[in-house]
């Protein structure tokens, strides 16, 4: 993209090469030479970033993932060829991921109209302003609606990449690509970009999170995590709500379903020994509410991204 942030072009193509599942083409107008100018606020990179395209826009022809990353002033025209690319990639089924100002460059190109999509808090209203068509959402870390994918600013895209790995090829395989780039495992599309009020470290309820995680197996409720955290049960309700953008029960629920995940991908164990683990209790209510939530048995996911 025009005046295109570096950092949204470096973060996905260093992130998705770190897994020879993923082929990485930086597509763009060809230009001889260093790509920009420093004077040049229409220049095509960050000249001081030194990245330049490695393939054409027409490349994006091959592509099954579009990155679509941020750029200065949105409110500018997107050039039509980079308009046109992004249309026909979003007709012929690609995923498209839009990272924070990139989600402009969608709604410019149409394929957003309808669509449920976020951007970084400063542009919110801008993005609603131009295109009332879009359903934008506020405070959301990412939001996927079909094959479109749009995130906040650089930190939730790295959330979004790792919601892909996730779902390409399991949550063992996006724990190792985290962990690689030093990042928290994917959080919750939910999670919001920011809070109203700042929550002190000390009353931070990460440690509760942690106690959950660890005893994922056992019997937990909200009075349990409150008595852990030291809070009553309401406040710590809304401590919880504002850190995590979701109701307490509701967020241990895919704790379990990502720690069932994480089984069937790394382990053997029957469904059985899966179930009691992670705090599901029987087969039979397991296999109900993971096909529920994943779209798939346990069997048909473990078959997809077993070993």
């Amino acid at each position: 993209m025009p005046r295109v942030y570096a950092l949204d072009v470096s973060i996905p193509a260093h992130m998705f090469g770190q897994h020879p599942g993923y082929r990485v083409f930086v597509c763009g107008d060809h230009q001889p030479g260093p790509v920009g100018d420093p004077g040049d606020r229409s220049s095509h990179v960050d000249v001081a970033a030194g990245i330049r395209p490695t393939h054409s826009l027409a490349d994006m022809e091959y592509a099954d993932i579009v990155v679509v990353p941020g750029y200065e002033d949105p409110h500018l025209p997107v050039p039509e060829d980079c308009l046109k690319a992004l249309k026909l990639a979003v007709e012929r089924g690609a995923r498209v991921v839009a990272v924070c100002t990139g989600v402009f460059a969608l709604a410019a190109s149409g394929v957003l109209n309808g669509k449920a999509a976020t951007t970084h808090w400063r542009h919110t209203g801008q993005l609603r302003e131009m295109y009332p068509g879009v359903d934008v959402v506020e405070n959301r870390l990412f939001v996927e609606d079909g094959a479109v994918l749009t995130s906040a600013g650089a930190g939730a895209g790295i959330d979004a990449y790792l919601h892909i790995v996730q779902t390409d090829f399991g949550a063992t395989v996006a724990d190792g690509v985290a962990k690689e780039v030093v990042f928290p495992s994917v959080r919750g599309a939910d999670e919001p970009q920011y809070t109203d009020v700042l929550t002190p470290s000390r009353e931070s309820l990460r440690a509760t999170r942690e106690w959950v995680v660890e005893n994922i197996g056992s019997p937990v409720t909200v009075q349990r995590m409150a008595d852990h955290s030291l809070l009553s049960r309401r406040t710590f309700i809304r401590r919880f709500v504002r850190e995590t953008g979701m109701p307490p029960m509701q967020w241990v629920a895919l704790q379990r379903i990502l720690s069932a995940r994480r089984l069937l991908e790394s382990s053997d164990w029957p469904v059985e020994r899966i179930a009691a683990a992670t705090g599901f209790g029987t087969a039979s209510n397991f296999r109900t509410i993971f096909r529920r939530e994943v779209g798939a048995t346990p069997t048909a996911y473990r078959k997809l991204h077993g070993g």
